[in-house]
């Protein structure tokens, strides 16, 4: 079998990569060990940076058809909820969506893109070769193997992909589990979000659909328990009556797991034609959905770059900078991860500390900042040394309303749903020698107001929304700016 890239892992993480390069044109495979998408819940939450990215492409109704729209987010489980409402984007909220379902939405996109999904195939062994990679894997066929190019692993905490290529995950165990359930509550809380945290420990409902709750606990003083060990009944409704004094009428569970606070990162996302994203290159304690977010997003950053590279189309760096941008990120999140899990301390002195963090948090622009970390608005990019310096270098780009060279009106997001560059020109007329066939020239003028952009003459704006580069002022200096960022990124 051949193909051009191999995808080992058809979770979220891994369809999204899959839309993404078939999107590009690139003959994409995935292999999924699982047979069918496995029913539950699982993650759970959706925030408004990925929410973005699918607006990008044009398929954000699909997921706001079958979600609930929530305005806040959490830190911690603090009593004062994080503020998405005030963030400077179209889409101000996360979004409450099975995993089931995303997985749904993701592979019907896949495969409408021409993307091969095999399901009930496992993965034996991960080969890099001189002009590409073997994948070896077991399916209903017996024994297959799988040339590629390039091949990405998104094959969870365990990945063979990882392991095979050499690529170390380094970080700790946890020394802190906690469980999780779907389940039904005869006696739910009178909240629609109900948050408590007490020295006894610390619990999370939310409702679902068909009358089931997400019910996430943490017993910090009952005995820990491997994360393999089933999670029974008796002990949620026991640790729920320990915390809150009442177990809520649980029953019937549907789907219980457990969980914990081990923290690992892969040291490289690449080694030659091996990519890791996911949980293949970073798991952490499950606070607030960070963990499917930022593996969508390392998806995101990831396809387009592959895409660029199998068509020749991509600058010698465009790989190596997958692992510089989503490893720092990464790291980034982890870090917020500690800081939260540090706000779970469950001692006297840490019930005062949540306090003084709660009460920081009514502050507005204490509220803006935390929010904006883990909606993850607030990423930018290193910018690109080797050109001018622009304010809006590297930075996430909202999706402004834009008014067209021919008056019609229009929103940035409209020109990415094709997954190419766009150069949008607010002053004069796009370069004559520019490839048309990788990027999208449009001619506008912002019909919002906005401070950053005052100056920007162009912007190359990269598929996954972030700016490539901006040339600001006008005239002869202007033009020499697009011009070298045009030649940076091989446009012409």
């Amino acid at each position: 079998m051949k193909t051009q890239a191999a995808i080992i892992g058809g979770g979220p993480v891994g369809l999204m990569l899959a839309s993404e390069l078939a999107l590009a044109g690139v003959k994409t495979t995935v292999i999924e060990r699982l047979k069918k998408t496995v029913p539950y819940s699982k993650a759970l939450i959706m925030h408004p940076r990925t929410l973005e990215l699918f607006a990008m492409r044009g398929i954000l109704e699909r997921f706001l058809e079958k979600g609930t729209k929530v305005s806040s987010g959490h830190f911690s489980m603090l009593d004062t909820r994080l503020d998405f409402s005030r963030l400077d984007t179209k889409q101000n909220y996360s979004l409450m969506l099975p995993q089931a379902e995303t997985e749904r939405i993701l592979e019907e996109y896949a495969s409408s893109l021409g993307a091969d999904i095999i399901r009930g195939a496992e993965a034996m062994a991960v080969t890099q070769t001189d002009d590409g990679v073997e994948t070896v894997f077991r399916d209903e066929s017996g024994i297959r193997t799988l040339h590629s190019l390039y091949a990405a692993g998104t094959d969870g905490a365990g990945s063979i992909v990882r392991k095979q290529a050499g690529i170390a995950f380094s970080g700790t165990d946890a020394d802190l589990t906690g469980t999780l359930c779907d389940a039904a509550l005869k006696h739910p809380p009178e909240s629609s979000f109900f948050s408590t945290c007490r020295l006894e420990g610390s619990v999370v409902i939310v409702p679902l659909t068909d009358g089931l709750f997400r019910v996430l606990i943490v017993s910090p003083h009952a005995p820990q328990k491997r994360k393999e060990e089933p999670v029974t009944e008796n002990e949620l409704k026991e640790d729920l009556r320990r915390i809150c004094g009442t177990d809520f009428g649980l029953g019937d569970p549907v789907w219980m797991s457990r969980f914990g606070n081990a923290e690992r990162q892969a040291e490289q996302y690449r080694s030659g034609r091996v990519f890791v994203a996911g949980d293949a290159a970073h798991i952490h304690f499950p606070a607030g959905g960070q963990g499917l977010n930022t593996g969508l997003q390392d998806a995101f950053n990831l396809g387009w770059k592959l895409a660029a590279q199998m068509k020749g189309k991509a600058a010698p760096y465009l790989l190596d900078s997958y692992h510089q941008e989503r490893h720092s990120t990464g790291k980034e999140v982890l870090h917020n991860i500690k800081t939260q899990i540090k706000l779970m301390d469950f001692t006297e002195s840490g019930m005062a500390l949540r306090e003084t963090m709660t009460a920081l948090l009514d502050f507005q622009e204490s509220n803006r900042l935390l929010a904006g970390k883990v909606s993850a608005l607030d990423l930018h990019y290193e910018p690109d040394a080797e050109l001018p310096p622009h304010i809006l270098n590297g930075k996430r780009l909202p999706d402004i309303e834009l008014i067209l060279h021919d008056g019609r009106p229009a929103r940035l997001y409209d020109f990415l749903h094709k997954g190419a560059f766009v150069l949008l020109s607010l002053r004069g007329s796009i370069h004559a020698g520019i490839d048309t066939d990788s990027v999208a020239a449009v001619r506008a003028e912002l019909a919002e107001t906005r401070a950053d952009w005052d100056d920007v003459h162009t912007v190359l704006i990269r598929p996954d929304g972030h700016a490539a580069w901006a040339a600001g002022g006008s005239g002869r200096e202007a033009e020499e700016a697009v011009l070298a960022g045009l030649e940076r990124w091989g446009f012409i």
